[in-house]
């Protein structure tokens, strides 16, 4: 007896580890689109996968105290970048806290990407996808675009002597002539804080 789309997409999945994240898309070898739809729709009525969102499930890690374990925001985020061999930015309040100068750890996370725009609503909150500039795309260390966002979230008046000293820490782990090549293209008023920290 042949071996049903299901079965098949519950052995693929087995395969991997509990906690990890799968769309509809990594199975597209097992059978057709709307075979791989319902067959992920019945392994969530067994409990064999949580839906996340629309498109997106879960192969549900299990803590014996604390239930199921779900993945972060990021994380789901960093799943769908991957998928669609995408860039994300993290912007606002989770480019800040990224760098450690904020606790807060926001639910509804906006990225910059080069991918497509779109909103996604997940568990408690959204992550929202929208078209970075050419510019922004041009920098080339994960670590400047990071503070670039995190400096354009306080603003100009709001850099306080402590942001400063934070942001040389993390200046002094890039490569000089990256600094000098990304400095150029952020805003005005940020170039010249990271030429003064780090003394271009």
């Amino acid at each position: 007896m042949a071996v049903s789309i299901e079965n098949k997409v519950k052995k693929a999945i087995s395969n991997y580890k509990t906690g990890k994240i799968f769309f509809p898309s990594d199975f597209s070898k097992i059978g057709t689109s709307t075979a791989i739809r319902q067959a992920l729709n019945r392994l969530e009525d067994i409990k064999f996968l949580l839906r996340l969102a629309h498109g997106i499930y879960l192969y549900p890690k299990k803590h014996p105290v604390f239930g199921i374990l779900y993945p972060s925001i990021e994380e789901i985020a960093i799943a769908i970048a991957k998928r669609d061999k995408a860039r994300i930015i993290p912007t606002g309040i989770h480019a800040l806290n990224k760098l450690g100068l904020s606790t807060q750890v926001p639910m509804n996370i906006i990225y910059l990407t080069d991918g497509s725009s779109r909103s996604i609503k997940v568990n408690n909150g959204s992550i929202k996808f929208k078209k970075a500039s050419p510019k922004l795309l041009s920098v080339k260390s994960d670590r400047i675009i990071l503070i670039i966002q995190a400096l354009k979230e306080l603003g100009q008046e709001n850099i306080t002597l402590r942001v400063k000293e934070r942001i040389k820490q993390i200046l002094l782990t890039v490569d000089k002539d990256l600094i000098i090549h990304d400095a150029k293209l952020a805003p005005q008023w940020i170039t010249k804080i990271i030429k003064e920290l780090i003394e271009l």
